[in-house]
Formats: C-alpha cells, sequence, structure tokens
C-alpha cells in the first residue's frame, strides 16, 4: 500500500492532529497494530506534540486518507473478483 501526501484540509485550514486514542477509534486498530503498521511505512507517522516531548498526535486528514484507501481497495478487489 502507498501512502499519499495529503493536501490536509481542516477547518480554518489548519490541521487537526488526533491522539492515540482516537486513531484507535476511527480505525479500529489496537495501539500496537497502528505502531507496528506506522513502522512499516503503512500507516502515516504520527507529528511530535512537542520539542523533545513524547506525546504523540496523528494529522486528521492522513489518517482519513488511509481509511479512505483502504475502502477504495476494498471496491476494486470486489469488481475484480
Amino acid at each position: 500500500m502507498i501512502l499519499t501526501k495529503p493536501a490536509h484540509p481542516a477547518v480554518g485550514g489548519t490541521p487537526r492532529l488526533l491522539r492515540i486514542s482516537d486513531v484507535r477509534s476511527m480505525t479500529g486498530l489496537s495501539r500496537s497494530y497502528i505502531y507496528s503498521l506506522t513502522k512499516n511505512g503503512h500507516f502515516p507517522k504520527s507529528v511530535p506534540l512537542v520539542p523533545g516531548g513524547i506525546a504523540k498526535g496523528w494529522v486528521e486528514s492522513e489518517v482519513q486518507d488511509f481509511i479512505n484507501q483502504r475502502i477504495a481497495e476494498r471496491d476494486l478487489e470486489a469488481s475484480n473478483a
């Protein structure tokens, strides 16, 4: 799966950052699986919330693009079956 760089549309033109609990809720994936997919380049990378800190966030539009891509791949597979 190849992730493309999204335009980052958001309210007021500012990207919205999601915490891991929001990402888990949106995707239905576990925390460890999200980190595993990210490590392998199959899920959007997190963004440090503060320099030198450990808190991370994910760009909402990138997570939504991931979900939309999974749906498109499912639909393509179904049409080829």
